[in-house]
């Protein structure tokens, strides 16, 4: 790996084009490096992941509505069009709405795959846009793996590096940039357009993280596909001459100065050497529960606590339960965030799916979590979890914050101390999810399968399961054509738009 120093313009300096980031990124885009047989393994995995929560959340209304809308938007001329999740594979629409509305579903249930370092990221946001162009454009799968690949390495390399929640900026400031380098290296783009394309998609998404604070909205499933939507319009603009801010991160009025960390900032960001292979996406995991990820191992410690101590579900027994857990835990899903509606059983779902202390109240007495029950108002709205949730509190500890930074050992848990009314403590911790690479019962193929049949089975049907999954199970393999047909088809993919708007 080369690391490479990413700073503010001082005053009187003029950067050169050669040490901005977005032009490393470029040139790193630019370059069709073979991909690693484990790579392309895991990319399958993560096109099964996405279709999987798609699929369970074809029904929910912000999908509905994203569908509706890219319906009304048919193929434009540059190409064959992309397929729509739900409708039939034949049937197509212009790929930036594809995007959107596939993005979408994908985002809805906050149930696919995650990397968490200075920032967060759920990096599987990249697959709609891509299969989507690969679709319009009629590239094979090996073109929309090494993309796929690319786009993975450009979010989580600048995760790793570049805090955007500590200045009240959204994630997807790092989702758009990636997206347009991951499409430049599927189509072969010259390092110069992707470069102008990887500015305008960050200076065109870059916005403040209230969609994921107080009481969040179905927005927060439309910013991943409105991002990647944006992004392959920047790619369009720059394949036509086009150019972007610049320098979009490192000038006196960019990103860096203006948004993030301050003139004086720096940043050391690793990036592949020239020729290396591309691997980052191996350092991103997938969920086993529909929750923000920094819940999903105290949802497997709730589950093993509660078959030792089911006292510890009882709000009758329990005095007071305390997780020590890290800085970002704390902020985020915990009580740090000072958010009054993750104690609210009217909350949205959304605004539940950042709650630990709900999550846990309802772990805890459930001895399990599932994507659709658990969230319910009826759920949420039990006395006795409402009395065991209000006893919940969430409190930064400084080891736990220092573990979550250590690269691939980072650990995303933390320690229960639950308080009984008899005077005995329990107390136990977790460091990362049992589905997690290090964890108890590690992901792979058979679980990514698996987890797909559970969501999508009941919506599809076994036939249409076992087209998506015979599929994508050869994706590097498949020709333009096999491509066309890498979507999910609903049981009922010519039913007419259940929303209206202006479109």
């Amino acid at each position: 790996m080369q690391k490479l120093t990413v700073r503010p313009e001082q005053p009187g300096e003029v950067l050169s084009r050669e040490r901005q980031l977005a032009w490393a990124l470029a040139t790193m885009a630019a370059e069709r490096v073979p991909v690693e047989a484990d790579v392309s393994d895991m990319v399958v995995n993560r096109v099964i992941d996405d279709f999987a929560v798609a699929a369970a959340s074809l029904g929910r209304r912000p999908v509905r509505a994203a569908l509706d809308a890219a319906l009304a938007h048919p193929p434009t001329s540059g190409g064959r069009g992309a397929a729509l999740f739900g409708r039939r594979a034949d049937h197509r629409v212009a790929p930036e709405w594809a995007a959107y509305a596939n993005g979408t579903a994908v985002r809805e249930l906050d149930f696919h795959d995650t990397y968490l370092a200075a920032e967060y990221s759920h990096p599987g946001d990249n697959i709609p846009p891509l299969v989507a162009v690969a679709q319009h454009l009629r590239r094979p799968g090996a073109d929309l793996v090494a993309g796929i690949v690319t786009a993975y390495e450009v979010q989580i390399r600048l995760v790793q590096a570049i805090s955007l929640h500590a200045h009240a900026i959204d994630h997807v400031a790092h989702l758009a940039p990636a997206t347009a380098a991951g499409i430049g290296t599927m189509l072969g783009l010259p390092a110069e357009v992707i470069y102008q394309a990887i500015g305008q998609a960050l200076h065109t998404t870059t916005a403040t993280r209230q969609s994921r604070k107080g009481a969040i909205s179905s927005w927060k499933a439309n910013a991943p596909g409105f991002a990647t939507k944006a992004a392959i319009e920047a790619v369009d603009r720059c394949l036509r001459g086009e150019g972007s801010p610049s320098p979009i991160y490192e000038g006196a009025d960019g990103v860096i100065a203006q948004l993030l960390d301050g003139p004086e900032a720096s940043y050391e960001i690793e990036l592949p050497e020239p020729g290396e292979p591309r691997r980052a996406i191996l350092l991103s995991y997938t969920k086993e529960h529909s929750a923000e990820y920094q819940a999903q191992a105290w949802i497997d410690l709730a589950r093993r606590l509660r078959a030792e101590h089911p006292e510890a579900s009882d709000p009758k027994s329990v005095a007071r339960i305390t997780l020590h857990t890290s800085h970002h835990t704390h902020k985020v899903i915990g009580t740090g965030a000072n958010d009054p509606q993750k104690f609210d059983p009217d909350a949205s779902r959304e605004t539940l799916d950042h709650s630990l202390p709900y999550i846990l109240a309802v772990a805890l007495q459930d001895g399990a979590w599932h994507h659709v029950d658990s969230y319910s108002p009826e759920r949420a709205h039990r006395p006795d979890t409402v009395a065991l949730w209000r006893s919940i509190a969430t409190v930064e500890d400084p080891e736990w914050t220092r573990r979550y930074h250590e690269g691939s050992s980072a650990a995303y848990g933390g320690r229960i101390e639950v308080e009984l009314r008899d005077g005995r403590v329990l107390s136990d911790e977790i460091a990362v999810a049992d589905a997690h690479p290090a964890g108890a019962r590690p992901f792979a193929r058979a679980q990514y399968e698996d987890k797909f049949r559970t969501l999508a089975g009941p919506v599809l049907g076994a036939a249409e399961c076992d087209r998506v999954l015979g599929l994508a199970g050869r994706l590097p393999d498949l020709d333009a054509d096999e491509v066309a047909g890498l979507t999910i088809v609903g049981p009922d993919p010519d039913a007419a738009p259940r929303t209206s708007g202006i479109f």
